[in-house]
């Protein structure tokens, strides 16, 4: 998967058992945020500070969401304990993860990445850190959401 590319379509369960699929955002900019998995210190860092940016995000026009492998009833939660903005995706099988070259080579866990999907359903931004310890910082991913809305 290559910048400029279609994204990938897919259609997960959100942590209240409800069906997203990427499909129904055509028109909307996408922020997909894998990350490794709940209830974890640096997952928990990072979709908190997704969080506590809210209003910055929401500002963006963008629709947000995390995928791990962790469940849906793990995902409801992770959300109830740390009153999670966003929605988090479960990507039991990994499926999607995979499609995304965000796999991790931890057996049951999708890597650390951020992909970022214009409103023709374009790939724009694709990153995966390279170590999962760090986690993305949400300046550089509200700078990539600000130019993209020009």
């Amino acid at each position: 998967m290559k910048i400029g590319e279609n994204a990938p379509n897919f259609e997960l369960k959100d942590g209240n058992g409800e069906t997203w699929k990427l499909s129904d955002q055509i028109g909307n900019i996408v922020v997909l945020l894998f990350y490794p998995g709940d209830n974890t210190p640096v997952c928990t860092a990072q979709l908190c500070s997704v969080r506590d940016n809210w209003s910055d995000y929401q500002a963006t026009g963008a629709e947000v969401v995390g995928i791990s492998m962790d469940s849906v009833d793990s995902h409801k939660g992770f959300t109830e304990k740390h009153s999670l903005t966003l929605k988090l995706l479960s990507d039991d099988k990994g499926e999607v993860s995979e499609k995304y070259n965000a796999k991790s080579w931890l057996p049951g866990r999708s890597a650390r990445a951020v992909v970022v999907i214009d409103k023709e359903g374009i790939i724009r931004y694709h990153k995966v850190q390279a170590l999962s310890i760090f986690r993305p910082k949400d300046d550089e991913i509200l700078d990539v959401l600000k130019e993209m809305n020009g």
